[in-house]
C-alpha cells in the first residue's frame, strides 16, 4: 500500500474516493495493525513528505489508539499494550518524536497530538518515564519550531480528562513546569513559543500544586504569567489572563499577596485592552473572583452552622474593588455590536455577565455606582448607552436586597415599559429581558393593579415583534406567570392572570403559527403557555378545558406531518413541536384532573399514535410520558382500561439503558401508574419487577437511577398489597445490601447527597412494602427483617447526613411497623432509646414543616402503644 497517495485519498472532495481510501485503512488497521501504526509514523516522520500528508498521517495514527466512546478505547488501547513488538513501539515513538523536531509546525502539531493519547497509555503504566525530560529538551535546547511542538505536547497532555493519566501527571510536575515557564519567560523571542508555553502552563496548573506550595517557585510562575500579561501579542496577553484566571480558582488562598501587588491593576486594564479576547479574559478573572468568593462564603457558613471554628480564608477581593472594577464593566457594556449572533460571547455580553456575578457577591455595595450610570444614560440618544443602562440594571436584581430593589423596581417600571417601544431592537430585547429579570427576582415589587396591566400588554405587544424580541417577552412572561400564579395568591384572593388568560392564550397560540418563528420562540410560546395554564385561577377551567380541544387537534395534525419529513430539520421541528404540545396536555390534564375523562380516550388515542410513528432515537416519548402520567393520576383506576395498548411501550423504555433519561422517565410512570391503578396492575407486575430489577444491576446505567427504582418498588407493594409477597424475598435482599452504602468525613459532597437519596428511596420502599403487607394480612412474612430494619433505621438517626424527606419516611416507617404488628409481637425493638430520642428530635425541629411534625406525631403514638406491651 502506497501510503501517501491513500492518505492523500483521504482529504480528495471526492466522496466516493475518499470513502474507498478511509476504508482501505481502517482494513489496514484491523488486519495489520503494527506494520499500519509503524508505517504512518514514519510518513509523519518524513522531511519531504507535503505537510498536508504528514498531519493526515498523525491523525490517522491518533485515531488508531485513541476514540471518544469509552469501550472503544479499551479495545484500542489494549491493540497497543499487547499486540506491537516493543521494539516497533520504539521505533514509532522515535518517529513521533523526531516530528516534533521538523520545521513544519502543522506536522508538529499532528505529532503532538498522537503523542498525547500514547502518553494516555502509557504514562499511567510508567512505559515511557523519558517522555516529559524529552520534551523538557527540546524546549531548552531545540529550534524555536521544536520547542512549540514540544509545548503544544505538553499542553495536549495537560488537558486531557483521562483520570489515570492526571494523577500520574504530578509526578512529572516539575519537568512539565520547568518546560512550560522556560518558554513563557518575557526573553523568549520566539512569539509563537511563548504562546505554546502560556496554553501549555494554564493547562498544567492543576498538577502542579506542589510547586504553588514553595514561595519562591510560585513567586517566580506569577511573575512570568504577569509579565506576559504585558506582552505586545494579544494572543500571549490572552493566554497570561486566562492562566491567572485558573490559579484564583485553583490557589484562592494564595493570591491575597498578588492581588494587592498587581493583579488589581493588570486585569483593571487588561479590561479595557481594545482586543476582544485579551479584554473578555480579564473581565473573566473578576467573574472567577466572584464565583470564588461566593462559593466561600456559602461553604463558611454552613461550616458555622455546623459549629465549626475553621473557615476558609475569605479576603473579599470582591468588595474592596468594586469601586474600581464596576465602573469599568459599566463601561463595558456600551460597547454592544449590533450584528453579533444571539450565542456569541463578546465583549459587552462578558462585561454583563460579570456585573451579575458582582451584585450576587457584593450586594448592595455597587447599586450606586449602576444607578448613577442608569441615570445618566438611559435618556441618552446613543442607543448602545441607552441599552448599556437598561442591561445594567437587570444585572442588579439577583444579589441586593429585596427591600432595598423595591423602590428602586417600582420607580423603573414604568420607564422600562415605555422603553419596549424603543425605535432600536436591541434596546428594546434588553427592556424585556431586564423585566423578565425583575419579574424573576424581585416580583413582590409588581403590583397588581399599578404595575400588571401595562406591564402584560407591553409584553403580549412584543411577541409580534421580531423573533429575538418575542423570545425575551416570553420569558419574561413566564416569570409574570410564576409572579401572579395560584402558589402566590393568598386564599380568597383574586388570581390577578385569570383576566389576562383567554387573550394570553389567544396571543401565545397565534405566536407559535408564525411564519417567521424558529423552534426556539416556537418552544418558548409553549412553555409560557404551559405556565399560564398551570398558574391562572380556578375560575378559569372552562377555557383550559376550551384550549384542551385545540391542542389536541394540533397533536393530531403531527401525526400527518410525519410522513412529509425530508430532512433532519424537518424531524427536529416535528419533534419540537410534539414535545411541546405534549408537554401542554399534561399541565392541562393536572389542572383539569377528573375532568379531563371525557376526553380520555381520545387524548389516549393521540398519544399512542404518535408513540407507534416515532423513528428510533427520538426525543418525543419523554414529553408523552409526561402526559401519559399526568392522565393515569387523574384517571386513577379509569386509566387500566388503557394499559393493554400502551404497556409495550413503557417496557421498552424500561430496558432501554441507553437512553438513560427515556429509561428514569419510565421508572417515574411505572410509579404513576401503579399508585393511580391499584391492584389493577398486578398482571404487568412480573415484567415490570424484572426490568427494575436488570436496572438495577446494570453498569450502563447511572447509579442515581437507583433511588427511584428502590421507591417504585414500594409503590408497586403498595399497589399490589400481599401480592407482592412474590418479590420479596430478592427485593428485601436488594434494600439491605442497598443500606449498607455509607459515608464518612472524606466523603465528597456529590456522594453524601447520592448516599441520602438512596436512604430515602430505601425508606420509601421499606414503607410501601409493611403497609402493603400489613393490608394484605401477611405481616407476619415481614419477621425475618424486622431486625434489619431497625438497624438502617438507627444509622439513618446516627448520621448527622440527612434531610426532612429523609426523616419523615422514617417517621412513617416507624409508624407503619408499629401498626402492622399490634400486638406487640416486635415491641422490644421499640424500647431503644435512640427511637424515642430521634422521634422527639424530629417533632421538635421548628425547620421541619408542619406534615413532617405531624408524622412524628402519629409515629410517637403508636410506638408509645408497643413500647407498653408486656412492660
Amino acid at each position: 500500500m502506497n501510503v501517501a497517495e491513500v492518505l492523500a485519498h483521504t482529504l480528495s472532495p471526492d466522496a466516493a474516493v475518499r470513502d474507498a481510501a478511509e476504508k482501505q485503512l481502517s482494513t489496514a488497521s484491523e488486519t495489520h495493525f503494527q506494520d499500519y501504526l509503524h508505517m504512518l509514523s514514519a510518513e509523519m516522520a518524513k522531511e519531504d513528505s507535503p505537510q498536508h500528508i504528514r498531519a493526515a498521517a498523525g491523525l490517522a495514527l491518533k485515531n488508531t489508539i485513541s476514540a471518544r466512546d469509552r469501550p472503544r478505547l479499551a479495545e484500542l488501547q489494549d491493540q497497543w499494550l499487547n499486540k506491537v513488538d516493543p521494539n516497533i513501539k520504539t521505533q514509532i515513538k522515535a518517529n513521533a518524536l523526531q516530528t516534533l523536531q521538523s520545521n513544519n509546525v502543522r506536522a508538529g502539531t499532528s505529532a503532538a497530538q498522537f503523542i498525547a493519547a500514547l502518553a494516555t497509555i502509557e504514562l499511567p503504566r510508567n512505559q515511557w518515564p523519558e517522555l516529559m525530560q524529552a520534551l523538557v529538551h527540546n524546549v531548552e535546547k531545540g529550534s524555536d519550531s521544536n520547542k512549540q511542538s514540544s509545548l503544544t505536547t505538553i499542553g495536549y497532555i495537560a488537558e486531557s480528562d483521562d483520570l489515570d493519566l492526571r494523577e500520574s501527571l504530578s509526578q512529572h510536575s516539575n519537568a512539565i513546569l520547568t518546560a512550560v515557564v522556560q518558554g513563557a519567560r518575557k526573553e523568549e523571542q520566539n512569539e509563537d513559543v511563548r504562546y505554546a508555553a502560556m496554553v501549555a502552563l494554564g493547562d498544567s496548573l492543576e498538577f502542579v500544586r506542589t510547586n504553588f506550595e514553595n514561595d519562591g517557585e510560585r513567586n517566580y510562575i506569577m511573575q512570568v504569567i504577569c509579565e506576559a500579561t504585558q506582552s505586545t501579542e494579544p494572543r500571549i496577553q490572552a493566554a497570561a489572563f486566562g492562566c491567572l484566571n485558573r490559579i484564583m480558582s485553583l490557589y484562592y488562598d494564595k493570591m491575597k499577596f498578588y492581588m494587592e501587588k498587581a493583579l488589581f491593576g493588570l486585569t483593571i486594564v487588561g479590561m479595557g485592552r481594545p482586543e476582544d479576547e485579551v479584554a473578555k479574559l480579564a473581565i473573566e478573572f473578576w467573574c472567577t473572583v466572584c464565583e470564588e468568593e461566593i462559593n466561600i462564603a456559602e461553604e463558611n457558613e454552613s461550616i458555622q452552622q455546623e459549629g465549626m471554628t475553621e473557615l476558609r480564608p475569605f479576603f473579599n477581593f470582591a468588595g474592596i474593588a468594586t469601586r474600581e472594577v464596576v465602573p469599568v464593566l459599566l463601561e463595558l457594556l456600551t460597547h454592544q455590536d449590533e450584528d453579533a449572533a444571539d450565542d456569541e460571547y463578546n465583549t459587552a455580553r462578558a462585561a454583563y455577565q460579570c456585573l451579575s456575578l458582582y451584585a450576587l457577591c457584593v450586594g448592595g455595595m455597587l447599586i450606586s455606582d449602576v444607578l448613577q450610570f442608569v441615570e445618566a444614560n438611559i435618556r441618552s440618544e446613543d442607543w448602545h448607552k441607552r441599552d448599556a443602562a437598561i442591561s445594567a440594571f437587570g444585572a442588579i436584581m439577583e444579589g441586593p436586597e429585596l427591600k432595598v430593589l423595591d423602590p428602586l423596581v417600582k420607580q423603573a417600571l414604568p420607564v422600562l415599559v415605555g422603553m419596549m417601544d424603543d425605535q432600536v431592537l436591541m434596546v428594546k430585547d434588553s427592556a424585556a429581558y431586564t423585566l423578565g429579570k425583575i419579574c424573576e427576582q424581585c416580583g413582590p415589587a409588581i403590583d397588581a393593579q399599578l404595575h400588571l396591566p401595562s406591564l402584560i400588554q407591553a409584553l403580549f405587544s412584543g411577541l409580534k415583534d421580531s423573533p429575538r424580541m418575542a423570545s425575551s417577552c416570553c420569558w419574561a412572561l413566564m416569570n409574570l406567570a410564576d409572579r401572579f400564579g395560584r402558589d402566590n395568591t393568598e386564599e380568597g384572593e383574586e388570581n390577578a392572570l385569570s383576566k389576562y388568560f383567554k387573550d394570553s392564550v389567544s396571543a401565545l397560540l397565534q405566536t407559535t403559527e408564525r411564519v417567521d418563528a424558529d423552534n426556539q420562540l416556537r418552544t418558548a410560546s409553549y412553555e409560557v403557555l404551559s405556565s399560564f395554564v398551570g398558574n391562572v385561577g380556578d375560575d378559569e377551567m372552562a377555557s383550559v378545558a376550551q384550549l384542551s380541544t385545540v391542542i389536541l387537534e394540533r397533536l393530531e395534525r403531527t401525526i400527518e406531518l410525519r410522513a412529509q419529513v425530508v430532512g433532519a430539520d424537518d424531524r427536529n421541528t416535528l419533534e419540537e413541536m410534539q414535545t411541546s404540545l405534549a408537554v401542554v396536555m399534561s399541565t392541562i390534564t393536572q389542572r383539569l384532573d377528573k375532568e379531563i375523562k371525557p376526553q380520555a380516550d381520545r387524548i389516549m388515542h393521540i398519544l399512542l399514535q404518535i408513540l407507534t410513528n416515532l423513528p428510533p432515537n427520538s426525543s418525543v416519548p419523554d414529553a408523552i410520558f409526561g402526559a401519559v402520567g399526568a392522565l393515569a393520576n387523574a384517571l386513577e383506576g379509569d386509566f387500566a382500561k388503557y394499559m393493554d395498548a400502551f404497556v409495550q411501550f413503557l417496557y421498552n423504555a424500561l430496558s432501554n439503558q441507553e437512553e438513560q433519561q427515556l429509561c428514569a422517565m419510565s421508572i417515574g410512570l411505572t410509579s404513576d401508574i401503579a399508585r393511580s391503578i391499584g391492584e389493577q396492575v398486578a398482571p404487568y407486575c412480573d415484567n415490570f419487577m424484572n426490568y427494575l430489577l436488570n436496572n438495577l444491576q446494570s453498569n450502563t446505567l447511572s447509579q442515581q437511577f437507583k433511588p427511584a427504582i428502590l421507591q417504585c418498588f414500594g409503590d408497586i407493594a403498595q399497589a399490589i398489597g400481599g401480592h407482592f409477597e412474590t418479590y420479596l424475598e430478592v427485593v428485601m435482599g436488594v434494600l439491605q445490601q442497598a443500606s449498607g452504602i455509607s459515608v464518612n468525613s472524606e466523603t465528597n459532597y456529590d456522594m453524601i447527597e447520592y448516599v441520602i437519596s438512596l436512604r430515602e428511596g430505601i425508606m420509601d420502599a421499606y414503607g410501601g412494602i409493611i403497609i402493603a403487607m400489613r393490608s394484605g394480612g401477611k405481616p407476619n412474612v415481614l419477621a425475618p427483617y424486622v431486625q434489619h430494619i431497625f438497624g438502617f433505621l438507627s444509622v439513618v438517626n446516627a448520621d448527622h447526613n440527612k434531610t426532612e424527606g429523609l426523616m419523615r419516611a422514617a417517621m412513617g416507617v416507624l409508624g407503619d411497623l408499629a401498626d402492622a404488628f399490634p400486638n406487640g409481637e416486635i415491641a422490644t425493638y421499640f424500647r431503644a432509646d435512640w427511637i424515642t430520642t430521634m422521634i422527639r428530635e424530629v417533632r421538635s425541629n421548628r425547620e421541619y414543616q408542619n406534615r413532617t411534625i405531624e408524622t412524628a406525631r402519629w409515629a410517637r403514638e403508636l410506638v408509645k402503644r408497643q413500647q407498653q406491651q408486656n412492660a
